[in-house]
């Protein structure tokens, strides 16, 4: 095998996300539930006998040391591989969303990667490689949804109903720094019962950053307010400027300047679950 095309890497929505506590540490303690999308970006993979690892941007233009050259330098070095790779990216997902596009598509590349390269590591060796590289990525390595708690470490495979979803992003993001750092968000929400959420996983909870984010934020209003406009109860994904809300199918809405609409399906599992040993 020298290449693989086609290589899907999902996004996430929260359906909630509750903050807890805060460790001596500084960090937040969470709940949330995490769930796969048909939101996806897309990777092909080319051997490269040389041993470089190469990129090439199919949409617009990434960072230079993005978390798949990340991810692909990783592996290498934790394997001691002497091929290289050439990864060509069709980004769909947007950034600075809460929707995971960066993070799953670190996995993406290690699963794949793990292939092409016929390591044959299994998930114990995958997963302290993705925590390295950020927060989301073993959720996206583990391949189901989850329930997720602690740090964002503690995780639970939870099985969901199928539904559809309206996800607006506005173009403006959100730094999940500067959310986490204001001192008005809320860190003392009491912890919830997985049997609770069970029973109502589309309407339990809320998000704990929305509040904040709505203030240092304008177009998240915005966003939730096209959604009322058309009888959804929105809330925001994660620490990011997307909004989301369970729908029919039935409703739509138009093109908006200044916003992506998208209609996605939620996922059982991840498409490359079982790729790992």
């Amino acid at each position: 095998m020298k290449s693989l095309y086609d290589v899907p890497a999902p996004a996430k929505l929260n359906l909630f996300l509750h903050i807890v506590g805060r460790r001596p540490d500084g960090y937040h303690l969470l709940e949330s539930a995490f769930m796969l999308i048909d939101w996806c970006d897309t990777l092909h993979f080319e051997l490269r006998s040389d041993g470089q690892i190469s990129r090439e941007d199919l949409g617009a233009a990434l960072p230079a040391e993005d978390l798949v050259v990340r991810a692909a330098r990783a592996l290498k070095a934790y394997s001691g591989t002497p091929l290289g790779i050439h990864i060509s990216i069709d980004k769909q997902i947007p950034s600075q969303a809460g929707m995971g596009g960066g993070s799953s598509d670190a996995a993406s590349t290690l699963l794949a990667l793990n292939r092409l390269w016929r390591l044959n590591l299994g998930l114990d060796a995958l997963l302290p490689l993705g925590l390295a590289l950020g927060a989301d990525v073993p959720f996206f390595l583990g391949g189901h949804n989850a329930w997720v708690s602690g740090i964002g470490e503690k995780m639970s495979p939870i099985e969901l109903p199928p539904a559809q979803f309206l996800v607006v992003k506005p173009s403006q993001g959100l730094e999940t720094q500067r959310i986490f750092s204001d001192p008005a968000l809320k860190r003392d929400t009491e912890p919830a019962i997985l049997a609770g959420f069970i029973a109502d996983a589309y309407g339990f909870g809320r998000n704990d950053l929305q509040v904040v984010a709505e203030r240092i934020c304008p177009a998240v209003p915005l966003a939730l307010s096209l959604l009322k406009s058309r009888g959804l109860q929105g809330r925001m994904t994660g620490s990011g400027s997307a909004v989301f809300a369970v729908t029919t199918g039935s409703v739509a809405i138009d093109s908006v300047p200044g916003f992506q609409v998208r209609h996605c399906r939620n996922l059982r599992h991840h498409p490359l679950l079982g790729w790992a040993a």
